[in-house]
């Protein structure tokens, strides 16, 4: 327990140094972090959206491969 309190108090340490350090830069500064932010969460929703896409393609290959076998399974029963 002692070293995830550690670590959690950490991350707040860390979290108010850089909120500390955001208020006292300059507006130009400012809007330069705001880009970085806006740029890194477009580059993670574009990432997040590929990554469905593909999941989606291969859920779709295994449908239908399963559907072909079903099928397949269904013809041999049908002849015996």
């Amino acid at each position: 327990m002692g070293n995830k309190t550690n670590g959690i108090l950490a991350l707040l340490g860390i979290g108010a140094l850089a909120y500390w350090k955001y208020k006292k830069s300059t507006p130009e500064e400012q809007q330069a972090v705001k880009d970085k932010f806006n740029s890194a969460k477009n580059n993670l929703n574009k990432w997040g959206n590929d990554l469905k896409d593909k999941a989606n393609d291969v859920a779709s290959q295994a449908q239908s491969k399963f559907d072909e076998a079903k099928a397949k399974v269904e013809d041999t029963a049908s002849n015996i």
